[in-house]
């Protein structure tokens, strides 16, 4: 029986180069969504990142990182930029996309999505900072939300279950 598109699955975005993806290519995967930047204080999170995408990768973890300069200017490069940055610091080697918005008029639809499925601190819907979290699980499901401020490793438990579960 075919699966069906979820929501998220419907979806699509840019990555760095260019190259339009749909998010139909990680169903069945447990995804870890970030908003990042390269300037910012929560930066040293691409480390915990990229280390949860080495270990699970292969039992069907993919971290998805989208650049924003919404937050007090921390992403002002380029996309050729930003990727330099990531491999170059921390050795990304999951799939980073076009810089993008995610709070406003101009928010892309896959963090206007993220933000109807899981609210924020006070029942808020928009992203308060870079690298807030969101973990779907392998139904296209958004099961959770965490600040920035929560290290990428106190997810492991929760991520683990995810991987576990199977469906």
């Amino acid at each position: 029986m075919p699966r069906t598109k979820t929501a998220l699955d419907q979806l699509s975005a840019d990555l760095l180069d260019g190259t339009p993806m749909e998010l139909s290519r990680f169903a069945g995967k447990v995804r870890l969504i970030v908003n990042t930047a390269s300037r910012c204080g929560f930066t040293p999170q691409y480390a915990a990142l990229e280390r949860l995408y080495q270990e699970f990768e292969d039992r069907g973890l993919v971290v998805l990182a989208f650049p924003c300069n919404q937050f007090g200017h921390q992403e002002p490069g380029t996309n050729a930029e930003i990727g330099s940055f990531c491999e170059r610091n921390y050795g990304v080697s999951f799939p980073v996309f076009d810089k993008i918005e995610v709070n406003g008029p101009g928010t892309h639809p896959v963090f206007r999505l993220l933000k109807r499925e899981r609210r924020g601190l006070l029942g808020l819907g928009r992203i308060q900072w870079n690298f807030t979290k969101f973990l779907v699980d392998r139904r296209g499901q958004v099961v959770s939300r965490h600040a920035p401020s929560t290290d990428p490793e106190k997810l492991r438990g929760r991520i683990e279950r995810l991987l576990g579960a199977g469906g």
